[in-house]
């Protein structure tokens, strides 16, 4: 049991998850003190001591039972201890008409023999390439040696295997009770194969780890991730977030004793009379208000869930936030993003309202915002616009961005589109432009957490 733990902490680890080597002592002790009898408890009890980010708790409870199985296959039915001498017979007859190979799989079908351990390494031998490392892909790899077997031709053999012992004068009754005999033999068959392609994939995660870097994907344009790429940039702003957070929070400590405060220390020092000065400063440790609106069409979407990730991943060194979305029109998603991941938050505001071609209108959701959410701005908020300025010729409004840049601390704009590019086509960045305290090109991971760095600590 320890080195299936140990093996399975290694495969939560190769899955992204962070498991300290203090986190896994905490769960030997734990099973130690708790025991191994009661799955649930049991399983409980890793989760515990192993997991402390609720999004790592779905790559938990996927390798869970691949490496605790709840039972094992189910035990195979011996079909010829059903029958009688003359029907054995029978059946061994017009089993001779079969081929080789089919007549070896049906006969341990019949015999409730399960495949042998050497059967299985002759399937592994069957697959030069290496076994996926993704548990995801068990039913896959078990479908693979299903097909490596002729299952298809083995479910055809047996029902022409039936048909020909009615023709040899099988009643109706053994018949069918041979055809329930052998499905319930075939079904547990293929549950040996599913698990033994999951034993496959977890010795694959076990002897190979290591994760491919992200190193230049941290540097790749959003516009050309591919699904893959973003699942691995989710796990990246949580690191990413670790690290700001702390930056954050030592800028803020420092900040608290930065600029003396001439009134508070003349005050502090009248009892001595002024002499000796006791020194006092001004606090700038006031956490930042942010308003942030955000583009979700086709082509910004990625941009504006990993800027939205960032800035939830940090709330404890936040006032508040005030998230929006828009595409044709403007929504306020804040109670999405406090109750869901920032991924699923992003799929339901989707639902609501969906991309289309050439409907993204800017103009109109500063419009919208002026008319319902003009109060979340005052001299302490930050507002955030997370788009790539173009309207499909529709008015900007950019009057109302001169507004709110009178009202609001400072205007942050997040475009992917390098400068070169802004006024071009539909463009009406260099509309927005004046009325922004600064515009950073966030393309990929990288700039957009510079940015966001940036925007937190001046």
């Amino acid at each position: 049991m320890e080195r299936r733990m140990v093996q399975f902490i290694a495969a939560l680890r190769a899955s992204g998850v962070r498991i300290s080597l203090a986190e896994s002592t905490d769960a030997f002790q734990a099973v130690e003190q708790l025991g191994v009898q009661d799955r649930e408890r049991f399983r409980l009890s890793l989760r515990a001591t192993l997991i402390k980010d609720a999004r790592d708790i779905p790559v938990f409870e996927r390798l869970f039972p691949l490496f605790f199985q709840s039972q094992e296959p189910p035990p195979l039915q011996n079909v010829f201890g059903t029958l009688t001498p003359q029907e054995a017979r029978l059946l061994a007859e017009a089993l001779r008409q079969l081929s080789q190979h089919l007549q070896h799989i049906i006969q341990k079908l019949l015999a409730g023999q399960p495949l042998s351990p050497q059967e299985l390494e002759q399937l592994d031998a069957l697959f030069n390439a290496e076994p996926p490392t993704d548990p995801r892909y068990r039913n896959w790899l078990a479908r693979q040696f299903e097909a490596a077997l002729h299952f298809d031709e083995v479910r055809e053999a047996l029902e022409g295997l039936l048909q020909r012992l009615r023709e040899l004068g099988f009643n109706r009754h053994k018949v069918d009770q041979i055809r329930r005999s052998l499905q319930a033999n075939l079904r547990a068959m293929q549950a040996q194969l599913r698990q033994h392609a999951g034993e496959r994939i977890l010795d694959a995660m076990v002897e190979n780890p290591r994760q491919p870097s992200n190193d230049g994907l941290l540097n790749r344009p959003l516009q050309h991730l591919t699904p893959d790429e973003m699942h691995r940039l989710r796990r990246e702003v949580q690191r990413l977030a670790t690290a700001l957070r702390t930056r954050l929070a030592l800028r803020m400590k420092r900040a608290r004793n930065g600029q003396l405060d001439p009134k508070a220390t003349l005050r502090a020092s009248l009892k001595y009379g002024l002499i000796p000065l006791e020194l006092r400063y001004k606090d700038h440790a006031l956490k930042p208000k942010l308003v942030v609106i955000c583009d979700i069409s086709t082509s910004m979407r990625f941009c504006s869930e990993l800027m939205l990730s960032l800035l939830y991943a940090l709330q404890d060194q936040i006032g508040h936030t005030h998230a929006f979305a828009f595409i044709d029109h403007l929504e306020y998603i804040s109670p999405d993003f406090e109750r869901l991941p920032p991924e699923e938050a992003i799929t339901e505001v989707l639902q609501r309202m969906p991309p289309g071609y050439y409907n993204t209108d800017l103009g109109f959701a500063l419009t919208e915002f002026d008319h319902h959410y003009l109060h979340t701005l005052d001299q302490r908020t930050t507002l955030i616009l997370v788009g790539d300025g173009r309207n499909n010729y529709n008015d900007p409004r950019a009057d109302l961005l001169e507004r709110f840049a009178r009202r609001a601390r400072k205007v942050i704009w997040l475009n992917p589109e390098p400068p070169w590019l802004w006024g071009s086509g539909d463009s009406d960045m260099l509309r927005y432009l004046p009325y922004c305290t600064h515009v950073f090109q966030v393309a990929n991971l990288n700039q957009l957490t510079a940015a966001v760095d940036h925007l937190l600590t001046h």
